[in-house]
């Protein structure tokens, strides 16, 4: 690993120097060969259980805890930080993309407010086939390089086997870093952060005229983008606090995510979530209002006048939900396959939606039914109402190029999801039986989720009974 640390070299102040804990017997469990090949490392004559344990730290490494701050389910958290993860430092890619290399799960550090700083391994693999599974659907997301085990065990409701993910990432700076220094009024900071920021992830705007308000703009469009690529596939990323939310548009920390089977807007899987706050359906929302607190730590930067920074902020949070609905029906007409665009396209797609709801029907399997068949006999109970909406579609790609629009079709709407029942079933073997073989065969189809040539149905089709009480755990 050739580190580059321009986080450290140029941000003191913005992080705790710390070390991670050497772990007692680590043992390699996962390790992403092509993710490797990616970043262009070359770890044939390493020992990969030592390196990506923390019993090892690699020539060059620069080890450190960033802080930040967050508001959690609406509460603002002035200190919150790295509390179990530790940033070896920065690689650069062939490609020439700047990542972060980060041990999560590898103990305390000065933000592990009274924490472990440690990780089970349960949630490490769920974060592993997360990932994973997101990047393979082409939708911006950290990613894991390798899994290991500790060879401790760590408390939480009973003892669990402890490991360590690494983490792949463009950054790890979150709107919750604006917050830590804007919360203490250390402007300063803030200014630095934001050049480091625009430096690193939109160095275009880096000579413009107003570079803090082309700032904002582009980590909502990005922020647009990402959210409408997950209701696209279904996917629910259950804690979306402001340290959750990365200024880069990747999506990170996968603690209590899922997919959603029945589709319903209210959709819940977390168990910390009891009002509902981030339900599938709120998702937009809940990203409009966390930028809204990533433009109030850059008011001081937008304008020396407090009336003018605040209307210039505001237009680009006003901007937001029209930005965040063309996204979403560039999706949609990706999914029906809808090469042109037409005024009626965002009726057509919620009225499906609809029928959907309405029907309690499985939204993987219902588009990529539109996908496999023209005729759907057996999708919805309700012939007539889906005949009429069939008739409309119709008319709809009446104009479109079949091949095309087939093949669009084909490419936007997997087969295969990270199921539910199929993680649970996976972690348990895994945790409970030190069985890795789920685990595996679970990312082997994850990694290829349009791929029709061979549907293997136990991976593709819905539990029989939906469990309606389902709920995913945050791996602290």
């Amino acid at each position: 690993m050739k580190f580059d640390n321009t986080f450290y070299d140029q941000m003191q102040g913005f992080y705790a120097e710390v070390g991670p804990e050497a772990p007692p017997s680590p043992e390699l469990l996962l390790f992403n060969t092509a993710l490797a090949d990616e970043l262009g490392l070359d770890l044939r004559d390493q020992n990969k259980a030592a390196l990506f344990s923390g019993a090892e730290i690699p020539a060059g490494a620069a080890p450190l805890a960033q802080v930040y701050a967050g508001h959690q389910f609406g509460g603002f958290s002035a200190q919150l930080g790295d509390g179990r993860a530790i940033l070896l430092g920065e690689i650069t890619s062939p490609s020439g993309a700047r990542m972060d290399i980060q041990l999560k799960g590898s103990g305390q550090t000065p933000f592990s407010r009274n924490g472990d700083g440690k990780a089970a391994l349960g949630p490490v693999l769920r974060e592993y086939i997360m990932g994973e599974a997101m990047h393979a659907l082409n939708i911006p997301t950290t990613r894991a390089l390798a899994a290991t085990t500790t060879g401790a065990r760590v408390q939480r409701e009973t003892g669990l086997p402890g490991a360590v993910l690494t983490r792949i990432a463009s950054s790890h700076i979150r709107v919750g870093t604006f917050q830590f220094f804007a919360a203490r009024g250390q402007n300063d900071q803030v200014k630095q952060l934001a050049d480091y920021a625009i430096a690193r992830h939109f160095p275009d705007i880096s000579t413009s005229d107003t570079p803090y308000l082309d700032f904002l703009r582009a980590v909502a469009d990005r922020q647009a983008a990402l959210i409408a690529k997950w209701i696209a596939v279904g996917f629910i990323h259950g804690v979306m606090n402001t340290d959750n939310m990365a200024i880069s548009g990747e999506t990170i920390d996968y603690g209590p995510c899922a997919f959603m089977d029945t589709y319903d807007l209210k959709t819940v899987f977390s168990s910390i979530d009891r009002q509902g706050r981030y339900a599938y359906g709120n998702q937009p929302l809940i990203a409009r209002w966390n930028l809204a607190r990533l433009a109030e730590t850059l008011l001081p930067l937008l304008s020396n006048d407090d009336d003018t920074a605040i209307q210039l902020a505001t237009t680009i949070i006003d901007d937001f939900a029209p930005t965040y609905e063309a996204a979403w029906l560039a999706e949609m007409r990706k999914k029906f396959g809808l090469i042109s665009a037409d005024g009626g396209d965002a009726d057509l797609a919620n009225d499906f939606l609809n029928l959907l709801a309405q029907h309690k029907l499985d939204f993987t399997t219902a588009f990529r039914a539109l996908t496999s068949s023209s005729e759907h006999p057996n999708l919805f109970q309700d012939i007539d109402a889906f005949a009429n909406w069939k008739a409309r579609y119709r008319a709809r790609c009446a104009g479109e190029h079949k091949t095309k629009s087939r093949a669009l079709m084909r490419a936007n709407n997997p087969i295969y999801i990270p199921r539910n029942h199929l993680v649970e079933q996976a972690l348990d073997a895994a945790q409970s039986e030190g069985d890795l073989g789920p685990v595996k065969s679970l990312l082997t189809r994850l990694k290829s989720p349009f791929d029709d040539t061979m549907v293997d149905t136990k991976y593709a089709q819905p539990p029989a009974t939906v469990n309606s009480g389902y709920k995913t755990f945050c791996g602290t």
